[in-house]
């Protein structure tokens, strides 16, 4: 069955959390004992009704402040597809904890309020899922029960995200009026939004078409362990583990070793279930290859008509996420590549962008939480590198402090 990976973004209190609930709830991938101790935990907070936002904001903290704080990761299924859901934070501090949960989304569900409309976190969520190239937006327009179901109240939101969304790019948008605490639009049609002619949510997610998200022209393996079982079932066994992070590997093709610059040919690609005869994203698989050849964890197998780049020197788009420094020129961090670990420092800062406006603020080069700056970088090693539009894989990194070892920011290769 095919995966589907999703995330919702949004306002405080726009009922994301409340919405995956419903989902789950309304397409039964929950169990009866769950339900069960939802029942129980509403009760206990005094609530009349069933919080389905208890489903995801499984935190103490969460429950008692009744927000989200930390991404909650939940998995379910219908006969058509797999879904992995990521539930994401919508105060402005925990940008960060969105931008993990959106990273390797295939569509973004975004929130609005009915009654609000278009607030700074909805704009500031929609140019994050642009930055990240998610490549399918949806916006929901919740507690349309609050606005009285009333159409204007919906195409007035339309028209004004779609007036702003043309700014950005973003090649695939949705609009779906929702009421998440009564389930209308959610999985079953509602009979209060009759002048509303599209899909469900559920319908949407089930059949939207995800098989072109992945780059399947541009071969690329990252490195990720070399596998040598050393038993007797396999003598002389070398070979190269990870995920296909672009294109598609075939034994008997001609690949080129990166950084070395040797080829060769693949002989056989293996996985957990035996041989195959392809590999493409996001399989995880291993390669062996003809002949021996010094290949580790780092290293890149690539078509030889079909190169990354290889450079030293960076232009990233950055989401910076430390709360104790902002990012400084000439600073010092580990960057963490595919599979790759070298050490870079800040060049140059370029500009701050306005996410309101989407202007490029070339005074103002503070980059502290939660802002979006265009950095130059340079390592210690050359990396192999794609543009992130061309592949979210191979053009994405992370930067971590080299004393905290915490990561603090993540980037999107220009």
């Amino acid at each position: 069955m095919e995966l589907l990976r999703f995330t919702t973004a949004g306002s405080v209190d726009d009922g994301k959390s409340t919405l995956i609930g419903r989902l789950l709830y309304d397409s039964k991938s929950i169990f009866q004992d769950q339900y069960e101790a939802l029942e129980l935990s509403s009760l206990r907070r005094g609530e009349s009704g069933v919080n389905l936002a208890l489903l995801t904001d499984g935190l103490r903290a969460e429950r008692e402040q009744g927000i989200t704080i930390d991404v909650a990761y939940r998995y379910f299924s219908t006969p058509r597809r797999k879904f992995i859901v990521a539930d994401t934070p919508g105060h402005i501090q925990y940008v960060r904890n969105m931008v993990t949960g959106a990273s390797t989304a295939n569509v973004a569900l975004i929130l609005v309020d009915a009654r609000q409309g278009i607030v700074e976190q909805t704009r500031r969520h929609a140019i994050i899922a642009s930055l990240l190239r998610i490549p399918h937006l949806v916006l929901c327009v919740n507690k349309m029960d609050l606005a009285g179901y009333s159409e204007a109240v919906f195409q007035d939101i339309r028209q004004e995200f779609e007036s702003f969304a043309a700014k950005l790019d973003i090649h695939d948008l949705y609009f779906i009026p929702v009421s998440a605490l009564h389930g209308d639009n959610i999985v079953d049609r509602s009979e209060n939004t009759p002048w509303y002619q599209g899909p469900t949510l559920l319908y949407y997610l089930e059949n939207v078409h995800i098989a072109s998200d992945h780059n399947l022209i541009d071969a690329r393996f990252p490195v990720q362990t070399v596998l040598r079982p050393n038993t007797d079932q396999y003598h002389d066994y070398r070979g190269y583990a990870g995920r296909v992070a672009g294109g598609v590997f075939k034994p008997g093709d001609e690949v080129m070793l990166l950084p070395s610059g040797f080829t060769t040919r693949i002989e056989r690609i293996d996985t957990f279930d035996g041989p195959v005869q392809e590999a493409f994203p996001p399989m995880s698989v291993t390669i062996l290859l003809e002949g021996d050849h010094d290949l580790g964890r780092g290293d890149m197998i690539v078509r030889p008509n079909n190169q990354p780049s290889v450079t030293q020197d960076l232009e990233v788009t950055l989401c910076w996420f430390d709360a104790r420094k902002p990012l400084q020129t000439g600073g010092k961090y580990i960057l963490r590549h595919t599979t790759r670990e070298v050490k870079t420092m800040v060049k140059e800062i370029r500009y701050k962008l306005d996410v309101n406006t989407l202007h490029r603020n070339l005074e103002d080069r503070n980059i502290a939480m939660n802002d979006i700056g265009r950095v130059s970088l340079r390592t210690t090693q050359p990396l192999f590198v794609d543009e992130y539009r061309q592949n979210r894989i191979t053009g994405s990194l992370i930067l971590i402090d080299e004393q905290t070892n915490n990561t603090v920011a993540a980037g999107m290769i220009l």
